[in-house]
Protein backbone atom coordinates (compact mmCIF):
# COMPACT_ATOMS: atom_id res chain seq x y z
CA UNK A 1 0.00 0.00 0.00
CA UNK A 2 1.08 3.56 -0.82
CA UNK A 3 2.46 5.14 2.52
CA UNK A 4 0.63 8.19 1.76
CA UNK A 5 -2.86 6.57 1.57
CA UNK A 6 -1.39 4.12 4.83
CA UNK A 7 -1.04 7.43 7.10
CA UNK A 8 -4.50 8.83 5.62
CA UNK A 9 -6.31 5.96 7.02
CA UNK A 10 -4.16 5.26 10.17
CA UNK A 11 -5.40 8.33 10.88
CA UNK A 12 -8.76 7.60 11.74
CA UNK A 13 -7.24 5.58 14.41
CA UNK A 14 -5.03 6.58 16.12
CA UNK A 15 -4.70 9.72 18.16
CA UNK A 16 -4.23 13.28 16.71
CA UNK A 17 -0.99 13.91 18.47
CA UNK A 18 0.70 11.18 17.05
CA UNK A 19 -0.55 11.91 13.39
CA UNK A 20 1.02 15.46 13.80
CA UNK A 21 4.08 14.42 15.41
CA UNK A 22 4.84 11.23 12.26
CA UNK A 23 3.93 14.40 9.72
CA UNK A 24 6.48 16.64 11.26
CA UNK A 25 9.30 14.13 11.48
CA UNK A 26 9.01 13.09 8.46
CA UNK A 27 8.61 16.29 6.51
CA UNK A 28 11.65 17.50 8.58
CA UNK A 29 13.49 14.95 7.93
CA UNK A 30 12.98 15.64 3.97
CA UNK A 31 14.01 19.01 5.07
CA UNK A 32 17.07 18.16 6.77
CA UNK A 33 18.25 15.54 3.91
CA UNK A 34 17.54 18.63 1.18
CA UNK A 35 15.50 16.06 -0.55
CA UNK A 36 13.53 17.25 -3.95
CA UNK A 37 10.66 18.54 -2.08
CA UNK A 38 12.99 21.01 -0.15
CA UNK A 39 14.89 21.80 -2.98
CA UNK A 40 12.00 22.44 -5.16
CA UNK A 41 10.50 24.97 -2.63
CA UNK A 42 13.57 26.84 -1.90
CA UNK A 43 13.72 27.74 -5.45
CA UNK A 44 10.25 28.52 -5.62
CA UNK A 45 10.92 30.81 -2.46
CA UNK A 46 14.61 32.36 -3.77
CA UNK A 47 12.66 33.37 -6.72
CA UNK A 48 9.69 34.88 -4.98
CA UNK A 49 11.87 36.76 -2.00
CA UNK A 50 15.57 37.03 -3.24
CA UNK A 51 16.92 35.08 0.06
CA UNK A 52 19.98 33.10 -0.48
CA UNK A 53 21.66 30.83 2.12
CA UNK A 54 20.78 30.43 5.56
CA UNK A 55 18.60 32.81 5.01
CA UNK A 56 16.82 30.86 2.65
CA UNK A 57 17.07 27.63 4.06
CA UNK A 58 15.43 28.96 6.97
CA UNK A 59 12.18 29.81 5.22
CA UNK A 60 12.16 27.23 4.07
CA UNK A 61 12.09 25.00 7.26
CA UNK A 62 9.14 27.17 7.96
CA UNK A 63 7.52 26.15 4.73
CA UNK A 64 7.90 22.86 4.96
CA UNK A 65 6.48 22.96 8.76
CA UNK A 66 3.87 24.65 7.45
CA UNK A 67 3.09 21.93 5.01
CA UNK A 68 3.14 19.43 7.71
CA UNK A 69 0.66 21.53 9.64
CA UNK A 70 -1.84 21.43 6.49
CA UNK A 71 -1.47 17.51 6.32
CA UNK A 72 -1.91 16.72 9.58
CA UNK A 73 -5.11 18.99 9.76
CA UNK A 74 -6.31 17.70 6.41
CA UNK A 75 -6.15 13.88 8.06
CA UNK A 76 -7.87 15.47 10.95
CA UNK A 77 -10.39 17.42 8.98
CA UNK A 78 -13.24 14.43 8.82
CA UNK A 79 -13.13 14.52 12.55
CA UNK A 80 -13.04 17.85 13.43
CA UNK A 81 -16.63 19.38 14.62
CA UNK A 82 -18.03 22.42 13.54
CA UNK A 83 -17.36 24.78 16.55
CA UNK A 84 -13.88 23.71 16.24
CA UNK A 85 -13.44 24.37 12.24
CA UNK A 86 -15.02 27.94 13.17
CA UNK A 87 -12.69 28.91 15.61
CA UNK A 88 -10.21 27.89 13.39
CA UNK A 89 -10.91 30.17 10.45
CA UNK A 90 -10.63 34.19 10.50
CA UNK A 91 -12.44 35.77 7.59
CA UNK A 92 -10.85 39.35 6.26
CA UNK A 93 -12.96 40.90 3.92
CA UNK A 94 -12.35 44.31 2.81
CA UNK A 95 -13.43 44.58 -1.12
CA UNK A 96 -16.83 43.49 0.21
CA UNK A 97 -16.79 40.18 -1.47
CA UNK A 98 -19.24 38.03 0.54
CA UNK A 99 -21.83 40.31 -0.22
CA UNK A 100 -21.37 39.91 -3.63
CA UNK A 101 -21.60 36.46 -3.41
CA UNK A 102 -24.59 36.19 -1.23
CA UNK A 103 -26.26 39.20 -3.89
CA UNK A 104 -25.39 36.92 -6.91
CA UNK A 105 -25.47 33.38 -5.42
CA UNK A 106 -22.35 32.11 -7.48
CA UNK A 107 -18.75 33.04 -8.23
CA UNK A 108 -15.38 31.50 -9.13
CA UNK A 109 -12.63 31.61 -6.52
CA UNK A 110 -8.79 31.81 -7.56
CA UNK A 111 -6.73 30.16 -5.11
CA UNK A 112 -2.88 29.62 -4.67
CA UNK A 113 -1.54 26.61 -2.73
CA UNK A 114 -1.41 27.90 0.72
CA UNK A 115 -2.28 27.53 4.13
CA UNK A 116 -5.19 25.16 4.23
CA UNK A 117 -7.53 25.36 1.58
CA UNK A 118 -9.42 22.26 2.81
CA UNK A 119 -10.00 23.79 5.83
CA UNK A 120 -11.49 27.03 4.36
CA UNK A 121 -13.37 24.80 2.55
CA UNK A 122 -15.58 23.44 5.18
CA UNK A 123 -16.15 26.65 6.45
CA UNK A 124 -17.49 28.36 3.63
CA UNK A 125 -19.86 25.51 3.23
CA UNK A 126 -21.49 26.49 6.06
CA UNK A 127 -20.49 30.29 5.66
CA UNK A 128 -20.95 31.21 2.77
CA UNK A 129 -21.76 28.88 -0.48
CA UNK A 130 -21.68 25.87 -1.69
CA UNK A 131 -18.05 24.68 -2.37
CA UNK A 132 -17.85 23.06 -6.08
CA UNK A 133 -14.19 22.40 -6.83
CA UNK A 134 -11.68 20.02 -8.96
CA UNK A 135 -9.01 17.87 -7.42
CA UNK A 136 -5.93 16.53 -9.19
CA UNK A 137 -6.47 12.76 -10.11
CA UNK A 138 -3.41 11.48 -7.71
CA UNK A 139 -2.06 8.09 -8.37
CA UNK A 140 -2.27 5.44 -6.84
CA UNK A 141 -6.23 6.25 -7.54
CA UNK A 142 -6.65 5.49 -4.24
CA UNK A 143 -5.19 8.81 -2.59
CA UNK A 144 -7.29 10.86 -5.37
CA UNK A 145 -10.48 8.81 -3.66
CA UNK A 146 -9.64 9.38 0.09
CA UNK A 147 -9.26 13.49 -0.88
CA UNK A 148 -12.26 12.96 -2.97
CA UNK A 149 -14.01 11.15 0.14
CA UNK A 150 -12.89 13.48 2.74
CA UNK A 151 -13.92 16.79 1.10
CA UNK A 152 -17.50 15.64 0.24
CA UNK A 153 -18.08 14.61 3.49
CA UNK A 154 -17.47 18.24 4.96
CA UNK A 155 -19.60 19.27 2.03
CA UNK A 156 -17.76 20.64 -0.92
CA UNK A 157 -18.85 18.75 -4.70
CA UNK A 158 -15.51 17.55 -6.20
CA UNK A 159 -14.84 16.95 -9.97
CA UNK A 160 -11.58 15.54 -10.99
CA UNK A 161 -9.45 17.40 -13.28
CA UNK A 162 -9.81 15.72 -16.42
CA UNK A 163 -9.51 18.29 -19.10
CA UNK A 164 -12.28 19.77 -21.11
CA UNK A 165 -15.14 17.58 -19.55
CA UNK A 166 -14.49 18.59 -16.54
CA UNK A 167 -14.58 22.14 -17.84
CA UNK A 168 -17.41 21.69 -19.72
CA UNK A 169 -19.02 20.26 -16.37
CA UNK A 170 -18.18 23.43 -14.64
CA UNK A 171 -19.65 25.64 -16.71
CA UNK A 172 -23.19 23.57 -16.33
CA UNK A 173 -22.87 24.02 -12.89
CA UNK A 174 -21.46 27.90 -12.98
CA UNK A 175 -24.63 28.70 -14.79
CA UNK A 176 -27.30 26.83 -13.36
CA UNK A 177 -26.97 26.29 -10.00
CA UNK A 178 -25.79 28.49 -6.68
CA UNK A 179 -22.11 27.88 -5.34
CA UNK A 180 -18.87 29.25 -5.31
CA UNK A 181 -16.52 27.19 -7.67
CA UNK A 182 -12.85 27.46 -6.19
CA UNK A 183 -10.17 26.32 -8.23
CA UNK A 184 -6.40 26.36 -7.26
CA UNK A 185 -5.19 28.36 -9.58
CA UNK A 186 -1.42 29.18 -9.25
CA UNK A 187 -0.04 26.10 -10.83
CA UNK A 188 -1.07 25.27 -14.08
CA UNK A 189 -2.20 21.53 -15.03
CA UNK A 190 -3.55 22.52 -18.48
CA UNK A 191 -0.75 22.55 -20.45
CA UNK A 192 -1.94 26.28 -21.90
CA UNK A 193 -1.27 28.71 -19.25
CA UNK A 194 -1.51 32.10 -19.52
CA UNK A 195 1.97 34.30 -19.14
CA UNK A 196 1.97 36.88 -15.79
CA UNK A 197 4.83 39.01 -14.18
CA UNK A 198 5.18 37.51 -10.92
CA UNK A 199 7.53 38.72 -8.36
CA UNK A 200 9.43 40.27 -11.45
CA UNK A 201 9.35 36.73 -13.14
CA UNK A 202 7.20 35.60 -16.19
CA UNK A 203 5.20 32.68 -15.03
CA UNK A 204 2.59 30.80 -16.48
CA UNK A 205 -0.44 29.99 -14.32
CA UNK A 206 -3.83 28.40 -14.33
CA UNK A 207 -6.02 29.80 -17.44
CA UNK A 208 -9.06 28.27 -15.95
CA UNK A 209 -10.70 30.82 -13.17
CA UNK A 210 -10.12 33.01 -15.73
CA UNK A 211 -11.72 31.14 -18.61
CA UNK A 212 -14.66 29.81 -16.36
CA UNK A 213 -15.39 33.76 -14.94
CA UNK A 214 -15.79 34.98 -19.09
CA UNK A 215 -17.77 31.88 -20.27
CA UNK A 216 -19.99 31.75 -17.26
CA UNK A 217 -20.38 36.24 -16.18
CA UNK A 218 -19.48 34.54 -12.79
CA UNK A 219 -17.76 37.50 -10.80
CA UNK A 220 -14.09 36.18 -10.34
CA UNK A 221 -12.55 37.03 -6.73
CA UNK A 222 -9.08 36.13 -5.91
CA UNK A 223 -8.78 33.86 -1.93
CA UNK A 224 -5.57 33.91 0.06
CA UNK A 225 -5.09 31.57 3.10
CA UNK A 226 -2.13 31.87 5.59
CA UNK A 227 -1.63 30.70 8.86
CA UNK A 228 -1.61 32.78 12.24
CA UNK A 229 -0.69 31.69 15.87
CA UNK A 230 -3.91 31.60 18.16
CA UNK A 231 -4.00 32.91 22.00
CA UNK A 232 -6.26 32.97 24.71
CA UNK A 233 -9.89 31.71 24.06
CA UNK A 234 -9.86 30.73 20.72
CA UNK A 235 -6.92 28.96 20.70
CA UNK A 236 -8.55 26.92 23.52
CA UNK A 237 -11.87 26.18 21.51
CA UNK A 238 -9.91 25.68 17.95
CA UNK A 239 -7.73 22.80 20.27
CA UNK A 240 -4.81 24.13 18.21
CA UNK A 241 -1.69 26.82 18.37
CA UNK A 242 -2.50 27.71 14.68
CA UNK A 243 -5.77 29.16 12.84
CA UNK A 244 -6.13 30.30 9.56
CA UNK A 245 -6.72 33.82 7.73
CA UNK A 246 -9.61 33.87 4.61
CA UNK A 247 -8.63 36.55 3.10
CA UNK A 248 -10.88 37.80 -0.13
CA UNK A 249 -9.35 40.01 -3.16
CA UNK A 250 -11.33 42.37 -5.03
CA UNK A 251 -14.28 41.48 -7.09
CA UNK A 252 -13.76 41.47 -11.13
CA UNK A 253 -16.69 41.64 -13.11
CA UNK A 254 -15.54 39.46 -16.40
CA UNK A 255 -18.47 42.65 -18.44
CA UNK A 256 -15.93 44.84 -16.93
CA UNK A 257 -13.02 42.95 -19.06
CA UNK A 258 -12.19 44.21 -22.69
CA UNK A 259 -13.27 41.72 -24.77
CA UNK A 260 -10.06 40.96 -26.55
CA UNK A 261 -8.45 40.10 -23.76
CA UNK A 262 -10.79 38.79 -21.45
CA UNK A 263 -8.83 36.13 -19.81
CA UNK A 264 -5.77 37.94 -19.64
CA UNK A 265 -7.53 40.87 -17.92
CA UNK A 266 -9.20 38.59 -15.71
CA UNK A 267 -6.24 36.23 -15.12
CA UNK A 268 -3.92 39.26 -14.17
CA UNK A 269 -6.81 40.26 -11.78
CA UNK A 270 -6.06 37.39 -9.54
CA UNK A 271 -2.57 37.05 -10.29
CA UNK A 272 -1.96 40.87 -8.66
CA UNK A 273 -3.30 39.97 -5.37
CA UNK A 274 -2.07 36.39 -4.67
CA UNK A 275 1.60 37.76 -5.88
CA UNK A 276 1.50 40.20 -3.07
CA UNK A 277 0.20 37.91 -0.42
CA UNK A 278 2.50 35.13 -1.07
CA UNK A 279 5.47 37.57 -1.05
CA UNK A 280 3.94 38.85 2.68
CA UNK A 281 3.34 34.92 3.73
CA UNK A 282 6.17 33.26 1.38
CA UNK A 283 6.16 30.85 4.66
CA UNK A 284 2.56 29.12 4.17
CA UNK A 285 2.81 28.91 -0.05
CA UNK A 286 3.50 25.39 -0.48
CA UNK A 287 4.62 25.25 -3.67
CA UNK A 288 6.60 21.83 -2.99
CA UNK A 289 6.38 21.51 -6.99
CA UNK A 290 7.79 22.45 -10.17
CA UNK A 291 6.18 26.04 -10.53
CA UNK A 292 5.39 27.41 -14.26
CA UNK A 293 8.54 29.69 -14.11
CA UNK A 294 9.47 30.69 -18.31
CA UNK A 295 12.96 31.27 -17.77
CA UNK A 296 15.23 28.09 -15.91
CA UNK A 297 17.42 28.84 -13.34
CA UNK A 298 21.17 30.95 -13.51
Amino acid sequence: MNAFLFAFRASRYVPRSLTRGLIWSGTMLQWARHAKPARRLEDNLHRVTGLEGDALRSLSRKGMASTARYYAETFELGRMSDKVVDARVRVADPYGARDRIAADGRAVLALSHSGNWDLVGAYACRHIARVITVAEILKPREVFDEFVALREKIGMTVLGHEGSTTFRELIRLGRSEDGITCLLADRDLSGSGVEVDMWGHGVKVAPGPAALSATTGNVLIPVFVHYERLHGRRRWAARSRWGVVLSFGPVTDPADAPSDDRVGHLTRAWVQFLATEIAEHPEDWHMLQRFGWTETTS
